[in-house]
Protein backbone atom coordinates (compact mmCIF):
# COMPACT_ATOMS: atom_id res chain seq x y z
CA UNK A 1 0.00 0.00 0.00
CA UNK A 2 1.38 3.40 -1.01
CA UNK A 3 2.34 5.72 1.83
CA UNK A 4 0.21 8.89 1.67
CA UNK A 5 1.90 10.66 4.59
CA UNK A 6 4.90 12.59 3.30
CA UNK A 7 7.57 14.61 5.07
CA UNK A 8 7.78 18.31 4.24
CA UNK A 9 11.22 19.89 3.65
CA UNK A 10 12.06 22.78 5.98
CA UNK A 11 15.63 23.15 4.71
CA UNK A 12 17.78 20.89 2.58
CA UNK A 13 18.57 18.68 5.59
CA UNK A 14 15.61 19.28 7.93
CA UNK A 15 12.16 17.80 7.43
CA UNK A 16 8.81 18.22 9.17
CA UNK A 17 7.57 14.75 10.11
CA UNK A 18 4.75 15.58 12.51
CA UNK A 19 1.04 14.91 12.54
CA UNK A 20 -2.13 16.94 11.97
CA UNK A 21 -4.95 16.65 14.51
CA UNK A 22 -7.95 18.06 12.70
CA UNK A 23 -10.48 17.14 15.37
CA UNK A 24 -9.15 18.18 18.79
CA UNK A 25 -11.40 20.86 20.28
CA UNK A 26 -10.26 21.05 23.90
CA UNK A 27 -6.73 21.30 25.27
CA UNK A 28 -6.77 21.35 29.09
CA UNK A 29 -9.82 23.65 29.07
CA UNK A 30 -8.56 25.80 26.18
CA UNK A 31 -10.93 25.58 23.22
CA UNK A 32 -9.04 24.67 20.05
CA UNK A 33 -11.59 25.41 17.34
CA UNK A 34 -9.09 24.97 14.51
CA UNK A 35 -7.51 21.73 15.72
CA UNK A 36 -3.76 21.43 16.15
CA UNK A 37 -0.56 19.85 14.91
CA UNK A 38 2.08 17.89 16.77
CA UNK A 39 5.33 18.84 15.09
CA UNK A 40 8.34 16.57 14.97
CA UNK A 41 11.46 17.27 12.91
CA UNK A 42 14.03 15.07 11.24
CA UNK A 43 17.62 16.31 10.78
CA UNK A 44 19.34 14.29 8.06
CA UNK A 45 22.92 14.88 9.20
CA UNK A 46 25.81 12.45 9.68
CA UNK A 47 24.03 11.52 12.88
CA UNK A 48 20.38 11.39 11.87
CA UNK A 49 18.33 13.05 14.61
CA UNK A 50 14.64 13.20 15.45
CA UNK A 51 13.52 16.31 17.34
CA UNK A 52 10.49 15.46 19.52
CA UNK A 53 7.77 12.96 18.65
CA UNK A 54 3.97 13.22 18.58
CA UNK A 55 0.90 12.39 20.63
CA UNK A 56 0.63 8.61 20.98
CA UNK A 57 -2.34 8.00 18.60
CA UNK A 58 -0.43 9.72 15.79
CA UNK A 59 2.75 7.62 15.98
CA UNK A 60 2.11 5.77 12.71
CA UNK A 61 1.54 9.04 10.85
CA UNK A 62 4.87 10.36 12.08
CA UNK A 63 6.69 7.13 11.25
CA UNK A 64 5.22 7.12 7.74
CA UNK A 65 6.45 10.67 7.16
CA UNK A 66 9.93 9.70 8.39
CA UNK A 67 9.89 6.64 6.09
CA UNK A 68 9.19 8.92 3.11
CA UNK A 69 12.71 10.37 3.64
CA UNK A 70 14.82 7.63 5.22
CA UNK A 71 14.61 4.20 6.77
CA UNK A 72 13.46 5.06 10.34
CA UNK A 73 15.90 2.46 11.66
CA UNK A 74 18.77 4.75 10.64
CA UNK A 75 17.86 7.36 13.26
CA UNK A 76 20.84 7.74 15.59
CA UNK A 77 19.56 10.30 18.12
CA UNK A 78 16.26 11.49 19.51
CA UNK A 79 15.99 14.85 21.28
CA UNK A 80 13.04 15.52 23.58
CA UNK A 81 12.65 19.27 24.04
CA UNK A 82 9.46 18.92 26.08
CA UNK A 83 8.12 15.86 27.86
CA UNK A 84 4.42 16.78 27.82
CA UNK A 85 2.62 13.84 26.26
CA UNK A 86 1.39 15.60 23.13
CA UNK A 87 5.10 15.59 22.17
CA UNK A 88 6.40 12.53 23.99
CA UNK A 89 3.43 10.17 23.89
CA UNK A 90 4.87 8.20 20.97
CA UNK A 91 8.39 8.22 22.39
CA UNK A 92 8.44 4.89 24.29
CA UNK A 93 7.24 2.89 21.28
CA UNK A 94 9.57 4.79 18.94
CA UNK A 95 12.55 4.04 21.21
CA UNK A 96 11.54 0.37 21.39
CA UNK A 97 11.14 0.12 17.61
CA UNK A 98 14.21 2.09 16.51
CA UNK A 99 16.66 1.57 19.39
CA UNK A 100 18.50 4.86 18.76
CA UNK A 101 22.06 5.23 20.00
CA UNK A 102 21.08 8.01 22.40
CA UNK A 103 18.03 9.91 23.63
CA UNK A 104 18.62 13.46 24.90
CA UNK A 105 16.55 15.71 27.16
CA UNK A 106 17.13 18.39 29.78
CA UNK A 107 18.05 17.18 33.25
CA UNK A 108 14.46 17.63 34.42
CA UNK A 109 13.18 16.19 31.12
CA UNK A 110 15.23 13.01 31.52
CA UNK A 111 13.73 12.48 34.97
CA UNK A 112 10.21 13.36 33.86
CA UNK A 113 10.26 11.00 30.87
CA UNK A 114 11.21 8.10 33.13
CA UNK A 115 8.45 9.04 35.57
CA UNK A 116 5.84 9.32 32.82
CA UNK A 117 6.68 6.19 30.85
CA UNK A 118 8.95 4.05 33.08
CA UNK A 119 11.44 3.97 30.20
CA UNK A 120 14.02 1.26 30.90
CA UNK A 121 17.01 2.88 29.23
CA UNK A 122 19.32 5.80 29.78
CA UNK A 123 18.12 9.28 28.85
CA UNK A 124 21.15 11.53 28.42
CA UNK A 125 20.69 14.81 30.27
CA UNK A 126 22.08 17.93 28.58
CA UNK A 127 22.86 21.28 30.17
CA UNK A 128 22.05 24.83 29.20
CA UNK A 129 24.53 25.89 26.51
CA UNK A 130 25.78 22.36 25.87
CA UNK A 131 26.39 21.37 22.24
CA UNK A 132 25.84 18.09 20.43
CA UNK A 133 27.79 17.22 17.30
CA UNK A 134 25.77 15.54 14.58
CA UNK A 135 28.92 15.19 12.50
CA UNK A 136 28.38 17.82 9.85
CA UNK A 137 25.86 19.76 11.97
CA UNK A 138 25.78 21.05 15.56
CA UNK A 139 22.90 21.42 17.99
CA UNK A 140 23.05 23.82 20.94
CA UNK A 141 20.66 23.34 23.86
CA UNK A 142 19.08 26.17 25.80
CA UNK A 143 17.09 25.54 28.97
CA UNK A 144 13.74 27.35 29.05
CA UNK A 145 12.45 26.16 32.41
CA UNK A 146 8.74 26.85 33.04
CA UNK A 147 8.14 27.82 29.42
CA UNK A 148 5.95 26.14 30.06
CA UNK A 149 7.06 23.01 31.99
CA UNK A 150 10.10 22.61 34.26
CA UNK A 151 11.75 20.35 31.66
CA UNK A 152 11.33 22.65 28.65
CA UNK A 153 14.30 23.49 26.44
CA UNK A 154 15.14 24.83 22.98
CA UNK A 155 17.43 23.16 20.47
CA UNK A 156 19.28 25.41 18.04
CA UNK A 157 20.70 24.06 14.79
CA UNK A 158 23.62 26.46 14.48
CA UNK A 159 24.50 25.87 10.84
CA UNK A 160 20.94 26.61 9.71
CA UNK A 161 20.12 29.32 12.29
CA UNK A 162 17.07 27.16 12.98
CA UNK A 163 15.41 27.17 16.40
CA UNK A 164 13.38 24.16 17.51
CA UNK A 165 11.30 26.07 20.07
CA UNK A 166 9.01 23.34 21.49
CA UNK A 167 5.77 25.02 22.67
CA UNK A 168 7.02 28.61 22.38
CA UNK A 169 6.00 30.58 19.27
CA UNK A 170 3.39 27.95 18.41
CA UNK A 171 -0.35 27.82 18.10
CA UNK A 172 -3.16 25.28 17.94
CA UNK A 173 -3.94 25.38 14.24
CA UNK A 174 -4.48 22.39 11.95
CA UNK A 175 -3.75 23.05 8.28
CA UNK A 176 -2.05 21.46 5.30
CA UNK A 177 0.14 24.56 5.04
CA UNK A 178 3.36 24.00 6.98
CA UNK A 179 4.72 27.54 6.90
CA UNK A 180 3.35 30.70 8.45
CA UNK A 181 3.85 32.71 5.26
CA UNK A 182 1.45 30.33 3.49
CA UNK A 183 -1.35 30.94 6.01
CA UNK A 184 -3.96 33.66 6.45
CA UNK A 185 -2.19 36.43 8.45
CA UNK A 186 -5.36 37.26 10.40
CA UNK A 187 -5.74 33.64 11.50
CA UNK A 188 -2.06 33.49 12.50
CA UNK A 189 -2.30 36.64 14.59
CA UNK A 190 -5.44 35.46 16.37
CA UNK A 191 -4.28 31.90 17.02
CA UNK A 192 -0.78 32.92 18.15
CA UNK A 193 -2.25 35.45 20.59
CA UNK A 194 -4.87 32.99 21.82
CA UNK A 195 -2.17 30.40 22.39
CA UNK A 196 -0.02 32.84 24.33
CA UNK A 197 -2.96 34.04 26.45
CA UNK A 198 -4.06 30.51 27.36
CA UNK A 199 -0.72 28.71 27.69
CA UNK A 200 2.17 31.07 28.31
CA UNK A 201 0.67 34.13 30.00
CA UNK A 202 1.50 32.98 33.57
CA UNK A 203 5.16 32.76 32.59
CA UNK A 204 5.43 36.23 31.02
CA UNK A 205 8.28 37.41 33.30
CA UNK A 206 10.30 34.38 32.17
CA UNK A 207 9.48 35.12 28.52
CA UNK A 208 10.94 38.61 28.88
CA UNK A 209 14.08 37.22 30.54
CA UNK A 210 14.49 34.64 27.79
CA UNK A 211 14.20 37.27 25.06
CA UNK A 212 16.87 39.32 26.87
CA UNK A 213 19.08 36.23 27.15
CA UNK A 214 18.77 35.42 23.45
CA UNK A 215 19.39 39.04 22.48
CA UNK A 216 22.50 39.22 24.67
CA UNK A 217 23.80 35.99 23.12
CA UNK A 218 23.52 37.53 19.66
CA UNK A 219 21.60 34.56 18.26
CA UNK A 220 19.71 35.05 15.03
CA UNK A 221 16.85 32.89 13.83
CA UNK A 222 16.30 32.32 10.15
CA UNK A 223 13.64 29.72 10.95
CA UNK A 224 11.61 29.07 14.12
CA UNK A 225 10.10 25.59 14.22
CA UNK A 226 7.60 25.19 17.10
CA UNK A 227 5.90 22.01 18.29
CA UNK A 228 2.41 23.24 17.36
CA UNK A 229 1.20 25.10 14.29
CA UNK A 230 3.09 26.47 11.30
CA UNK A 231 6.82 27.07 10.96
CA UNK A 232 8.12 30.64 10.87
CA UNK A 233 10.63 31.11 8.04
CA UNK A 234 10.06 34.76 7.16
CA UNK A 235 9.94 37.72 9.52
CA UNK A 236 10.74 35.55 12.54
CA UNK A 237 11.34 38.77 14.47
CA UNK A 238 7.63 39.50 14.14
CA UNK A 239 6.54 36.63 16.36
CA UNK A 240 9.36 37.34 18.81
CA UNK A 241 8.24 40.97 18.95
CA UNK A 242 4.66 39.88 19.58
CA UNK A 243 5.82 37.71 22.48
CA UNK A 244 7.72 40.66 23.96
CA UNK A 245 4.58 42.81 23.70
CA UNK A 246 2.25 40.20 25.15
CA UNK A 247 4.68 39.39 27.97
CA UNK A 248 4.95 43.05 28.95
CA UNK A 249 1.15 43.14 29.47
CA UNK A 250 1.04 46.88 28.97
CA UNK A 251 -2.62 47.96 29.35
CA UNK A 252 -4.45 49.35 26.35
CA UNK A 253 -7.71 51.29 25.96
CA UNK A 254 -9.76 48.12 26.17
CA UNK A 255 -12.18 46.71 28.73
CA UNK A 256 -13.60 43.22 29.12
CA UNK A 257 -16.96 42.84 30.85
CA UNK A 258 -17.62 39.23 31.82
CA UNK A 259 -20.96 38.22 33.25
CA UNK A 260 -23.61 35.54 33.67
CA UNK A 261 -27.30 36.14 34.00
CA UNK A 262 -30.43 34.25 35.00
CA UNK A 263 -33.34 36.63 34.33
CA UNK A 264 -31.37 39.39 32.57
CA UNK A 265 -30.99 41.70 35.58
CA UNK A 266 -27.20 41.25 35.68
CA UNK A 267 -27.14 41.50 31.89
CA UNK A 268 -28.83 44.91 32.02
CA UNK A 269 -26.19 46.07 34.47
CA UNK A 270 -23.39 44.71 32.27
CA UNK A 271 -24.76 46.49 29.22
CA UNK A 272 -25.05 49.79 31.09
CA UNK A 273 -21.46 49.45 32.33
CA UNK A 274 -20.21 48.69 28.82
CA UNK A 275 -22.03 51.75 27.45
CA UNK A 276 -20.33 53.88 30.08
CA UNK A 277 -16.95 52.38 29.21
CA UNK A 278 -17.50 53.12 25.54
CA UNK A 279 -18.59 56.68 26.32
CA UNK A 280 -15.34 57.02 28.27
CA UNK A 281 -13.31 56.10 25.19
CA UNK A 282 -12.60 52.41 25.77
CA UNK A 283 -13.21 49.54 23.42
CA UNK A 284 -15.59 47.45 25.53
CA UNK A 285 -15.94 43.72 24.94
CA UNK A 286 -19.11 42.29 26.52
CA UNK A 287 -18.91 38.53 27.17
CA UNK A 288 -21.83 36.51 28.54
CA UNK A 289 -20.51 33.18 29.78
CA UNK A 290 -23.46 31.24 28.43
CA UNK A 291 -22.20 32.16 24.96
CA UNK A 292 -18.46 32.85 25.43
CA UNK A 293 -15.75 30.34 26.33
CA UNK A 294 -13.18 30.81 29.08
CA UNK A 295 -10.33 30.71 26.55
CA UNK A 296 -11.99 33.52 24.56
CA UNK A 297 -11.99 35.64 27.71
CA UNK A 298 -8.28 34.95 28.19
CA UNK A 299 -7.62 36.08 24.62
CA UNK A 300 -9.64 39.27 25.01
CA UNK A 301 -7.83 40.13 28.25
CA UNK A 302 -4.48 40.12 26.43
CA UNK A 303 -3.72 43.83 26.31
CA UNK A 304 -6.88 44.89 28.15
CA UNK A 305 -6.70 47.48 30.89
CA UNK A 306 -9.89 46.57 32.73
CA UNK A 307 -11.86 43.54 33.83
CA UNK A 308 -15.39 43.88 35.20
CA UNK A 309 -17.19 40.73 36.40
CA UNK A 310 -20.86 40.29 37.22
CA UNK A 311 -23.04 37.44 38.45
CA UNK A 312 -26.39 36.82 40.12
CA UNK A 313 -26.47 34.63 43.22
CA UNK A 314 -27.44 30.97 43.03
CA UNK A 315 -27.59 28.81 46.14
CA UNK A 316 -25.64 31.45 48.09
CA UNK A 317 -22.81 31.50 45.52
CA UNK A 318 -21.94 32.95 42.13
CA UNK A 319 -23.10 31.12 39.02
CA UNK A 320 -20.99 28.07 38.07
CA UNK A 321 -19.83 29.48 34.73
CA UNK A 322 -18.50 32.62 36.43
CA UNK A 323 -16.74 30.48 39.03
CA UNK A 324 -15.26 28.53 36.13
CA UNK A 325 -13.87 31.52 34.21
CA UNK A 326 -12.55 33.20 37.36
CA UNK A 327 -10.71 30.03 38.41
CA UNK A 328 -9.22 29.79 34.91
CA UNK A 329 -8.16 33.44 34.81
CA UNK A 330 -6.69 33.31 38.30
CA UNK A 331 -4.38 30.54 37.12
CA UNK A 332 -3.28 32.56 34.09
CA UNK A 333 -2.19 35.47 36.32
CA UNK A 334 -2.98 38.47 34.08
CA UNK A 335 -1.34 41.67 35.27
CA UNK A 336 -1.87 45.44 35.19
CA UNK A 337 -5.67 45.26 35.37
CA UNK A 338 -8.15 47.43 37.18
CA UNK A 339 -11.71 46.29 37.64
CA UNK A 340 -14.96 45.97 39.53
CA UNK A 341 -17.58 43.46 40.63
CA UNK A 342 -21.32 43.79 40.14
CA UNK A 343 -24.45 41.67 40.18
CA UNK A 344 -28.04 41.09 41.16
CA UNK A 345 -29.68 38.79 43.66
CA UNK A 346 -33.06 37.63 44.91
CA UNK A 347 -32.63 37.30 48.67
CA UNK A 348 -29.05 36.56 49.80
CA UNK A 349 -26.59 38.10 47.34
CA UNK A 350 -23.22 36.52 48.14
CA UNK A 351 -22.00 36.34 44.53
CA UNK A 352 -20.63 39.87 44.26
CA UNK A 353 -18.56 39.48 47.42
CA UNK A 354 -17.12 36.23 46.06
CA UNK A 355 -16.17 37.98 42.82
CA UNK A 356 -14.50 40.75 44.81
CA UNK A 357 -12.45 38.20 46.73
CA UNK A 358 -11.20 36.54 43.55
CA UNK A 359 -10.32 39.89 41.96
CA UNK A 360 -8.29 40.74 45.05
CA UNK A 361 -6.48 37.39 44.75
CA UNK A 362 -5.78 38.23 41.10
CA UNK A 363 -4.36 41.60 42.17
CA UNK A 364 -6.92 43.45 40.08
CA UNK A 365 -7.00 47.01 41.39
CA UNK A 366 -10.45 48.18 42.47
CA UNK A 367 -11.59 50.87 40.03
CA UNK A 368 -14.98 51.97 41.34
CA UNK A 369 -17.94 51.20 43.51
CA UNK A 370 -19.33 47.70 43.85
CA UNK A 371 -22.90 47.69 42.56
CA UNK A 372 -25.25 45.04 43.89
CA UNK A 373 -28.98 45.20 43.25
CA UNK A 374 -31.90 43.19 44.57
CA UNK A 375 -34.11 41.65 41.88
CA UNK A 376 -34.32 44.11 38.96
CA UNK A 377 -32.16 47.21 38.41
CA UNK A 378 -34.20 50.40 38.13
CA UNK A 379 -33.28 53.49 36.11
CA UNK A 380 -31.22 54.92 38.97
CA UNK A 381 -29.17 51.73 39.32
CA UNK A 382 -28.54 51.51 35.58
CA UNK A 383 -27.42 55.13 35.63
CA UNK A 384 -24.94 54.24 38.40
CA UNK A 385 -23.68 51.36 36.26
CA UNK A 386 -23.21 53.71 33.31
CA UNK A 387 -21.32 56.21 35.47
CA UNK A 388 -19.20 53.38 36.90
CA UNK A 389 -18.20 52.52 33.35
CA UNK A 390 -17.19 56.13 32.63
CA UNK A 391 -15.26 56.38 35.90
CA UNK A 392 -13.37 53.18 35.19
CA UNK A 393 -12.59 54.35 31.66
CA UNK A 394 -11.00 57.51 33.05
CA UNK A 395 -8.83 55.45 35.37
CA UNK A 396 -7.68 53.22 32.52
CA UNK A 397 -6.72 56.26 30.45
CA UNK A 398 -4.67 57.57 33.37
CA UNK A 399 -2.58 54.38 33.25
CA UNK A 400 -1.91 54.35 29.51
Amino acid sequence: MKNTFKAVPVTEDVWWVGAIDWNIRDFHGYQTRRGSTYNAYLIVADKITLIDTVKAPFREEMMARIASVIDPGKIDYIVSNHSEMDHSGALPEVIAALNPKKVFASAVGAKTLKELFLIDREITAVKDGETLSLGNRTLTFMETRMLHWPDSMFSYLNDEELLFSQDAFGMHYASVERFADECDPAVLTYEAATYYANILLPYSPLVLKLIEKVTAAGLSFRIIAPDHGPIWRKETGGIIGSYAKWAAQKPEAKAVVVYATMWRSTEKMARAISEGLAAGGLHAKLMEMGAAHRSDVAYELLGAGLLAVGSPTLNNHLLPNIADVLTYLKGLKPKNLIGAAFGSYGWSGEAVKEIEEVLVEMKVEKAGEVIRVKNVPNAETLSRCYELGKTMAEKVHCRL
